[in-house]
């Protein structure tokens, strides 16, 4: 249970940049993820066993067609163009963190029920952390050194607003599904109540990707669950029951006739959806989407430059000339995850992670685990407009999904001489 504790706070904490040890390299999260893969490491070398599953075949798997798909960047990088130490070092050690956490966690002895307790503790460390934050940024504790706002965005401990919605757009599916498969009253309801929390967190950064993951995410465990509740009922014959099929049968037709109306409301509906982006759909929207366009463009050029083998780890991208208000660093980021990893790895990388993200939707497709499929439809789309990959949390999250529709270990391997 204290290793479990210590995975989930160096989960939950790795936003938390502005909490980082002044002269350490790693953060307050990325120690804590240390010091349970140095744990866990020792318990096997104590003679603890290990378990070979499903899970962890899929995870070694994509992590040894990673490896090999950045090398060959890094090399093709080198012959090709400049590359900067800094960037490459980063996110190499990001991977290795990356690596040794998943496979770890998904070669424990009984690995779904160590899963499915971290994530209690992450629910419940974020959401203590998210209180604080809160109690920060409105003046209610003392900040010392954090500065919680980021102009009229809240972003906590984080670096930037888009980190800390991030976390929130994971946070707030794990607890669904924790709260919808427990039978335990309790942690049904905290589960539930600590969405409000996350939710609230996650508007006051005024990402607009944070908004329509989470309408997306919704909507998408919303139609499974009906779905799942209209298949299981069997034969039997009720009020409710009927009333969602008639809905259903009539919801096309029922499209038709109001869209009269809809078209002439439309520029209500419009002013509504800008209502909710972070400045009404103005300005800062708009250079927002032509920086990503631009971004992009450049990605897929870079990558097509060399020949779709990638240039190794790190950004690759030159900073936008015509966005000098910015105030950009160099190298940047494409800001996509699949152009970012197109850029590092080229092909063979993302389609290794559309491979990886397949079976774990696959394996909670199977198991009929609604909320974790939403919590996978959340980090899709939370990638797009965001490089992703290299935050714990959502291999975390891409973990449990596998391991819990995998859940049997298909032979055990111990150190133990006797």
């Amino acid at each position: 249970m204290i290793r479990d504790a210590i995975l989930a706070s160096g989960l939950a904490m790795t936003y938390a940049v502005q909490l980082d040890i002044p002269g350490s390299p790693l953060g307050i999260g990325e120690l804590l993820l240390v010091l349970w893969i140095m744990l866990s490491i020792g318990r096997v070398l104590a003679g603890g066993r290990l378990e070979t599953r499903p899970a962890l075949t899929l995870l070694a798997s994509y992590w040894t067609i990673m490896a090999l798909a950045l090398a060959v960047g890094t090399v093709v990088g080198y012959l090709t163009t400049v590359l900067y130490p800094t960037g490459l070092m980063h996110d190499t050690m990001a991977y290795l963190l990356l690596v040794s956490v998943t496979c770890l966690a998904a070669a424990e002895p009984e690995a779904d029920r160590h899963l499915r307790r971290t994530g209690w503790w992450v629910v419940g460390i974020a959401n203590m952390a998210l209180a604080i934050q809160l109690g920060q940024g409105w003046g209610w504790i003392p900040r010392a050194d954090v500065d919680p706002w980021y102009w009229d965005r809240f972003r906590g401990w984080s670096h930037n607003p888009n980190q800390l919605a991030l976390y929130c757009a994971i946070f707030g599916p794990l607890a669904l599904h924790l709260a919808t498969t427990t039978s335990n009253r309790w942690g049904r309801f905290l589960g539930i109540a600590s969405l409000f929390l996350t939710f609230y967190v996650g508007r006051l950064t005024k990402s607009d990707t944070y908004l329509y993951t989470s309408i997306l995410t919704c909507l998408t465990f919303l139609g499974l669950r009906i779905s799942t509740w209209l298949k299981t009922g069997g034969n039997s014959v009720s009020f409710s029951r009927q009333a969602v099929l008639l809905l259903l049968v009539g919801i096309l037709p029922l499209a038709i006739a109001i869209t009269p109306y809809a078209v002439t409301e439309a520029s209500v509906l419009e002013n509504f959806a800008k209502g909710l982006t972070k400045d009404k759909g103005g300005e800062a929207t708009a250079e927002t989407a032509a920086l990503r366009v631009h971004l992009w463009d450049e990605a897929l050029e870079k990558g097509a430059e060399s020949g779709s083998l990638g240039l190794g780890p790190g950004p690759h991208l030159e900073r936008p000339s015509v966005f000098e208000s910015q105030f950009l660093e160099r190298p940047f980021e494409a800001h996509n995850t699949i152009l970012d990893l197109y850029t590092q790895g080229g092909l063979i990388a993302v389609l290794a992670l559309v491979w990886i993200v397949g079976a774990a939707i696959m394996s909670v497709w199977r198991a009929k685990l609604d909320a974790l499929l939403a919590l996978v439809v959340s980090i899709v789309i939370f990638g797009m407009p965001h490089l992703i990959i290299r935050h714990p949390i959502v291999w975390f999250a891409l973990t449990i999904c596998l391991v819990a529709g995998t859940p049997k270990a298909v032979s055990a391997i111990s150190n133990n001489p006797g």
